[in-house]
């Protein structure tokens, strides 16, 4: 099978694994209007995917060893597109909600076995192909934020926008049987490795996908609500999410290849962390330059989410522990991040604005700071490697 083949298929699985989520976001103020919901039930949509992107992480191995990861990656996708449909079509908000679930199942199986696949086929240089995959989704969340509210207008409302979504998942999800077809069933020939509980570095690592997944999942959620409350219209609020997952295109695969030549991954992680929080502290200080601001949200979120994913490489040897502390990370990270659109919500229902949600995610910005740094010097990956 040729590597392009797989790298194609890797890159439109990818694409499909963030807009049920950040394709949401502009659309919330129509689904709540037409639900007649609150915001802290709207940000269920946003939290009940990022935690079955947790809790189904771990399981996520066992499925790709009973029936193979091909087979493990079509299904996953195919639960996210055809629950997709049922959601855009769902009467009430109770129902909306409920298969939410099955969409986000879909997504946590998906998550996870995407890099067992290239571990699969680029033993030797998974880095490369992992860049790829990190691209398809920040290119997913981009496009599904940018057409959005285009084509909820276009096409008589936010279910047009859901429909279009999940169709081309399912689609996907046909694309990547073709271009794998070649490819014979792989299964495990061991159990997956039990996780590392009592490490502190993997609770290191723990700790800082949790500060990054609550603070992308909380801006992805309400950000745009954010600046329609401050009197923009929906297009021009959802195009800040846009423009935020955009930036992130280039810096997922550019600020890691520089990692490897200058500095260390350690020193990247704070420098984009502390962007991070300066673009942060600009939209809560200084709305009227969102765009500014939410270029620097981009660039610096972009670019960690794609180094966060190397540390365990850096970190551990042996591949199993190497799928351990992955496993460990993504799934008691977004476990734990989950909770930032619906409390995050909630907090808006409280307080009658999102002044105090936009301070409590500036809040965690630096905390995400605090983690970067902690991360121990001696784990450091020298320019030279």
């Amino acid at each position: 099978m040729r590597p392009a083949s797989i790298l194609a298929g890797l890159f439109l699985v990818a694409i499909t694994l963030r807009p049920q989520i950040v394709g949401i976001a502009p659309l919330l103020p129509a689904m709540q209007e037409s639900l007649h919901t609150t915001h802290a039930v709207a940000g269920l949509l946003g939290t009940i995917p990022v935690l079955c992107m947790g809790l189904f992480a771990p399981p996520a191995a066992y499925l790709g060893a009973r029936i193979g990861t091909r087979a493990a990656i079509a299904l996953s996708v195919l639960l996210i597109g055809a629950f997709g449909v049922a959601r855009a079509v769902a009467p009430s908000a109770a129902f909306v909600v409920l298969l939410t679930w099955p969409i986000g199942v879909g997504m946590g199986l998906a998550g996870a076995l995407v890099p067992v696949a290239v571990k699969e086929n680029f033993p030797l240089r998974p880095a490369g192909p992992t860049g790829v995959y990190t691209t398809g989704v920040q290119v997913g969340s981009a496009l599904s934020a940018a057409i959005a509210v285009p084509i909820a207008l276009w096409y008589g409302g936010w279910r047009a926008s859901l429909v279009a979504f999940s169709l081309v998942t399912i689609a996907m999800a046909g694309v990547w049987l073709l271009v794998t077809s070649d490819r014979p069933a792989q299964r495990a020939k061991a159990r997956p490795p039990r996780l590392p509980w009592h490490s502190h570095i993997a609770w290191l690592l723990v700790a800082l996908f949790s500060l990054m997944a609550f603070t992308y999942y909380g801006i992805n959620a309400w950000l745009p609500d954010s600046y329609v409350e401050r009197g923009w219209g929906e297009t021009a609020a959802g195009s800040l999410l846009a423009l935020l997952n955009l930036v992130a295109i280039p810096a997922a695969l550019v600020v890691p290849w520089l990692s490897d030549r200058v500095g260390t991954r350690r020193r990247w992680l704070i420098a984009m962390a502390a962007i991070f929080l300066v673009g942060m502290s600009g939209i809560v200080l200084a709305p009227e330059a969102a765009y500014a601001w939410v270029v620097a949200l981009g660039l610096a979120n972009g670019a960690m989410f794609a180094l966060v994913l190397t540390l365990p490489l850096d970190l551990e040897d042996e591949p199993r522990r190497v799928g351990a502390l992955i496993g460990m990370m993504l799934g008691v990270g977004y476990t734990i991040g989950a909770v930032s659109p619906f409390v995050l919500g909630a907090i808006r229902d409280a307080t009658g604005s999102f002044a105090t949600s936009l301070w409590i995610i500036t809040a965690f910005s630096g905390l995400l700071v605090a983690a970067a740094a902690a991360l121990p010097k001696a784990h450091e990956v020298p320019a030279s490697i």
